[in-house]
């Protein structure tokens, strides 16, 4: 059953369909008519679109925005489900709505971001680290040109800070040229090496024998990079289910069964997009994957920040040279100006986000070879965030993005292991996973 008032009679039509709901505020816009409200025992997929009583036993919360329009009757089966609500399930959900389709979103979570993509450093990476051949160098570049195109267009904010990796030893230099080397052939723009001189000139402060230049790099504000990402995709007709952690899958007659906690009925889907970060193996076990068998399995390493209690006069940011498991703790600026350091990296198995004190000393350590004047008393304790990583040691493993016909699961796509650079990348993986859906076909 579907709902089509005509705007004069949408608080009557609702009030007979559903019966009175708690709290109603009706809002018009040119083409579709956002409604406002709490129903229980409501929830809604749908093509942009329409709401229905089904899967019974959800409770939506005040404020949650669905449109009331015609629709295809309940349980149709939907076009794509993404799986995953952060920077990268945003980013495909966006890349795959339009009106002409039906597409949902599954969300563990209250809302949106709530996991790896509000807990890192916020920066757009040029791409200079990875190998040439792999999916991280490839759509990096990729993905840090669409993001300031993306700013330009939509006024998402982004600024090229530039990024100064500083050698603090004579031995560290021919890392810092191996480096420049390895990003000439990925095709990062405007990198060069400086001396002492050009260091003072870049960041005024900032110790080191040798630095490398990229003017390319840049931060980004993941918070509106997401929220972009979400009104475009509901503007488009995509639903979002908030609350809703996926506990089965079954594929029957060509079709996904999706079994959400909570919810009588499964969702019947096309095709499955994997975004599900920290918990994307997890999402492929529910699939029939082998998740160890696959090299799928993750494992998850904690970075801590410690922030500074005044900003510096340094615009760019500042790493040394690349660490086993991570960038290193690097000198990072956010879009008010305000510097902090970090991350560091050790494996975790539970999801805990405190920040250890004791590692303060360790922070102040690393940070002071190329910060002489810092003092420990300058840092305070800031956020933590857990990546997830497809190696035990933390050591490079590319990208995981696969369709996965060949182990017997046609239009599904999973994008495993998406740690650094994930949030630069999100909006070329959304591409190529539209492609590996053949989404345009």
């Amino acid at each position: 059953m579907t709902l089509w008032p005509r705007m004069r009679n949408i608080r009557r039509s609702i009030s007979q369909f559903w019966g009175t709901p708690s709290m109603i505020d009706i809002r018009f816009t040119s083409e579709k008519v956002p409604l406002c409200c709490q129903f229980p025992d409501l929830a809604i997929v749908s093509s942009g679109v329409y709401a229905f009583r089904v899967f019974g036993g959800q409770r939506l919360r005040p404020g949650i925005i669905f449109y009331i329009n015609k629709g295809p009757s309940p349980m149709e089966t939907i076009d794509a489900v993404v799986v995953g609500a952060g920077v990268v399930g945003l980013a495909c959900a966006s890349r795959l709505a339009r009106p002409d389709n039906n597409v949902v979103v599954l969300e563990r979570h209250s809302r949106h971001g709530l996991e790896t993509s509000s807990r890192n450093s916020e920066v757009i990476h040029a791409g200079l680290y990875y190998p040439a051949d792999s999916l991280k160098a490839r759509l990096c570049v990729e993905g840090r040109r669409r993001l300031y195109e993306l700013s330009q267009r939509h006024g998402v904010f982004c600024r090229k800070t530039g990024k100064l990796m500083v050698a603090c030893a004579p031995d560290e230099t021919p890392k810092l040229e191996a480096l420049l080397r390895q990003g000439r052939v990925n095709g990062v723009e405007g990198l060069e090496m400086v001396d002492r001189a050009g260091i003072a000139g870049l960041a005024d402060g900032v110790r080191a024998v040798a630095g490398l230049w990229s003017p390319e790099t840049g931060i980004v504000d993941t918070e509106e990079l997401m929220r972009h990402f979400l009104l475009k995709a509901q503007d488009a007709g995509a639903i979002f289910l908030w609350n809703s952690e996926l506990s089965a899958v079954e594929r029957k007659d060509g079709v996904y069964l999706l079994r959400v906690k909570g919810m009588a009925d499964p969702i019947p889907a096309r095709r499955v997009v994997n975004a599900a970060g920290l918990h994307s193996d997890v999402v492929a076990g529910l699939a029939g994957i082998d998740a160890a068998a696959a090299g799928y399995r993750l494992h998850w390493f904690k970075g801590e920040y410690f922030s500074l209690r005044q900003s510096l006069p340094i615009k760019p940011l500042v790493y040394p040279v690349p660490a086993t498991h991570s960038l290193g703790i690097h000198l990072a600026v956010d879009r008010q100006g305000r510097h902090r350091f970090g991350p560091n990296a050790f494996p975790v198995t539970s999801l805990d986000y405190d920040v250890d004190l004791g590692h303060r000393q360790a922070f102040h350590e690393a940070a002071s070879r190329y910060l002489p004047g810092l003092k420990i008393e300058d840092l305070s304790a800031g956020t933590a965030g857990i990546r997830p990583k497809l190696s035990a040691d933390g050591a490079f493993r590319d990208f995981v993005i696969a369709e996965e016909s060949a182990r017997g699961l046609p239009g599904w796509v999973n994008l495993i292991g998406i740690d650094s650079p994930g949030l630069t990348s999100s909006p070329a993986i959304a591409e190529l996973a539209a492609n590996l859906l053949e989404w345009d076909a």
